[in-house]
């Protein structure tokens, strides 16, 4: 697949006492039609990389290519190609809905329609209404609305959810859901890990400026050493306390990738829980101890990034 974003040692460095490196020699690759998620804690460098992505930002020194074209040579047509939402977006309180789509449509030469536009972010019946009677949901919907109003080939939506309700969420997320089957690429940066999950093809890591995971959730969900967590307490047992044999014995179960003592307990990452499980035990009866709790659920994408920052994954 071709490559919507490509850019190569991207640097950002700000003028302080010390200077502030934002962004470390970053690579990224964007394939064109995939939804692609930035994921890091907060100071971790996305915001300044997407927005040296949008043009916003000069970087210090790399490449940034974007539909075959850079900021430099071609901005003004890559200003036509791209639609983007920041995390926080103000429009004139005294404009109504249709009104402020119709501003943003004068931007473009070409566009979708703004009948169209209303209803894909359900915004239909507020089209007469002045922009400071929307809810924050709806509001975010009609920025939603104003990014798209170029009909663009690549979409930046920068934290699009926060502070949302979750029924305004879901509406966001078939948004993009609709965007990635009109085959458009779209590029997401988010707190949430479940909206990770559910929508991107793809997504990476962000941590210091610097890329520290990459590949599809399924594939970074992998990479926690199984599929499933399996996690238990034993009787009598404090986690600082557990032998080092009992975690080798746990590790040598079968279907069990790794082990690991926690605050509350142990923890297993395994990929048949239903051959795991009785394993363990098995193991617990044949060492003469009793478990406390005993739970199992997915690994999760929240789990990789916890592991990527040297946590204990959840």
């Amino acid at each position: 697949m071709k490559a919507a974003i490509r850019c190569r040692d991207l640097r950002k460095t700000y003028d302080a006492k010390p200077p502030v490196e934002a962004v470390r020699g970053l690579d990224l690759e964007v394939r064109e039609g995939e939804c692609f998620g930035l994921l890091g804690p907060n100071g971790a460098g996305k915001t300044t990389t997407v927005e040296i992505l949008e043009g916003l930002v000069e970087p210090t020194s790399g490449e940034v290519e974007l539909l075959g074209r850079s900021w430099e040579r071609d901005e003004r047509e890559l200003r036509e190609r791209i639609g983007l939402t920041l995390q926080e977006t103000r429009f004139a309180d005294k404009l109504r809905v249709d009104e402020t789509l119709a501003l943003f449509a004068s931007f473009y030469l070409h566009g979708r329609p703004a009948e169209e536009l209303l209803q894909a972010v359900s915004l239909t019946e507020k089209r007469s209404s002045w922009v400071v009677n929307l809810s924050g949901g709806q509001r975010q919907r009609l920025a939603v609305a104003c990014a798209l109003v170029g009909d663009p080939e690549l979409v930046f939506l920068d934290e699009p959810t926060t502070g949302l309700d979750p029924q305004s969420r879901r509406q966001l997320w078939d948004i993009v859901r609709e965007l990635g089957q009109r085959g458009r690429t779209i590029v997401l940066t988010t707190h949430y890990m479940d909206e990770a999950e559910k929508l991107c093809d793809r997504v990476a890591i962000v941590d210091q400026g610097k890329i520290i995971a990459e590949g599809s959730p399924a594939e970074l969900i992998r990479s926690l050493g199984g599929d499933h967590v399996v996690e238990f307490a034993v009787e009598g047992l404090e986690s600082e306390s557990v032998p080092e044999s009992d975690l080798a014995a746990y590790r040598a179960l079968p279907s069990v990738r790794s082990a690991r003592a926690e605050a509350d307990g142990l923890l297993l990452t395994v990929s048949e829980p239903h051959v795991a499980i009785p394993a363990l035990l098995g193991q617990v009866q044949q060492r003469g101890r009793v478990l406390s709790r005993l739970t199992t659920r997915h690994a999760s994408l929240e789990g990789r990034l916890r592991l990527a920052h040297g946590e204990a994954p959840a």
